[in-house]
């Protein structure tokens, strides 16, 4: 996992909202990377739901919310779809966003860990942590890299 302080890797990949290239965000604005296992699995969807009702307090601070895995185009549109997102979820078919992050595999399998990192206007990992952040714990990261920008 890549630690705080380094430059987050740059990527272009097919998501729910249309092509993301995160250079396009970097200097702008704060960005909220969450790398989940699964579409449609308990846990996931209750830590994304968690990012869509929690959507207001994220705007305060401007920051682009993007979840991660390898599904299809197709398997996360349902999904979006299904729960109400409109956060873009982003395809890593060939895990390369996943791998250039340093986000492992669960015991072997298939499954990505569940990792959240922040990245602040600087471009450079701010917060990085394993398993389901709590939305306070997010929001606590942004509201510093606020307070220090200002």
């Amino acid at each position: 996992m890549l630690p705080i302080g380094t430059q987050a890797p740059l990527f272009e990949a097919d998501s729910t909202t249309g092509m993301i290239k995160l250079n396009n965000y970097i200097g702008k604005q704060p960005i909220v990377l969450i790398f989940y296992p699964m579409d449609e699995t308990p846990g996931c969807t209750k830590q994304l739901c968690a990012v869509r009702d929690s959507r207001a307090l994220y705007a305060q601070y401007d920051a682009l919310v993007m979840g991660v895995n390898p599904a299809s185009l197709e398997h996360h549109r349902k999904f979006a779809e299904k729960q109400g997102y409109d956060f873009p979820l982003i395809v890593d078919s060939g895990g390369e966003i996943r791998k250039a992050f340093g986000v492992g595999k669960m015991l072997g399998l298939i499954a990505q860990q569940r990792v959240v990192f922040v990245i602040g206007r600087d471009g450079k990992i701010a917060f990085a942590q394993k398993g389901n952040r709590p939305t306070e714990e997010i929001i606590g990261v942004l509201q510093s890299l606020q307070n220090t920008n200002h």
